[in-house]
């Protein structure tokens, strides 16, 4: 199984102390003490073992539990801990989506601008040709103008 972090369950070498010989483990499933009901008179699994041998057995198995109990909390605590990273990464996700919104916005505003200052130029470049021929057309007029005077202060003398 796994969760946000990685694996949920790996396994990893026994605490010191915990019995590794196969006389001292169990050779049935655990069962949790509270589950293991003793019925009397009734021979089941270890009806011939002394007392040492079910104290063994019981203190192998609820250390077995402390261990199991101590892994699985810290693979929950793992797995918050990824959870809130997550939670985190959204949260940044969401304010990045709002800040990439407002810069389109922001650029579609320039484009506008944009495209307003070029119709803005290419009306000067009109004006501007239209000036041209206006001047061209003045200097025209002030040369004959010239010449007209020229001619009637011939005609005048």
């Amino acid at each position: 199984m796994r969760c946000p972090g990685g694996v949920l369950w790996e396994q990893k070498p026994l605490p010191a102390g915990f019995p590794t010989t196969a006389s001292s483990v169990p050779s049935r499933p655990f069962r949790p003490p509270a589950l293991a009901v003793a019925v009397p008179g009734v021979g089941g699994a270890g009806a011939g073992r002394g007392k040492m041998a079910a104290g063994g057995a019981a203190d192998a198995q609820a250390r077995f539990g402390h261990s199991v109990k101590g892994l699985l909390t810290e693979k929950v605590t793992s797995c918050g801990t990824d959870v809130i990273a997550l939670t985190k990464q959204v949260l940044k996700g969401s304010r990045s989506a709002e800040l990439l919104g407002q810069a389109a916005r922001n650029m579609v505003m320039q484009e506008d601008a944009i495209l307003h200052s070029e119709d803005s130029l290419r009306k000067m470049a009109i004006i501007t040709t239209h000036l041209q021929y206006q001047q061209e057309a003045i200097q025209k007029n002030v040369e004959r103008s010239s010449n007209l005077q020229d001619q009637l202060s011939h005609l005048l003398k």
